[in-house]
């Protein structure tokens, strides 16, 4: 009986990720010269606020965006696919719907 499974192209996956993650920088400001905040703005405590949102969320990209970056290199290497824990392969499945994982589900239920 012949695999009819479609095979998953990670490599594409992680690109488009890439691709969308500097999107959401560059829609941030952050890929370019960065955001301007308007120091004449009456309500200062607003644009610290909302600044600091700005931050956390770039952060958080920016770490995403090293994560796919990462799982493109172990994809080079050869070393895709293996879990940093136990180094046993991560259930195509969870790849597909998380391609940059770094972790299988047991290994990650402990972190």
């Amino acid at each position: 009986m012949a695999n009819d499974a479609p095979t998953v192209d990670y490599r594409a996956l992680l690109e488009e990720e890439k691709r969308d993650l500097e999107a959401k920088l560059q829609e941030l400001g952050l890929g370019g010269p960065g955001l301007t905040y308007d120091s004449n703005f009456a309500d200062s405590s607003q644009v610290t606020a909302e600044r600091g949102e700005v931050e956390a969320l770039a952060a958080k990209l920016r770490d995403t965006l090293e994560e796919v970056e990462q799982a493109l290199d172990k994809l080079g290497e050869g070393t895709y696919g293996a879990c940093e824990g136990c180094r046993q392969p991560i259930d195509p499945v969870r790849l597909e719907a998380m391609p940059a994982t770094r972790y299988c589900i047991n290994c990650a239920s402990k972190h």
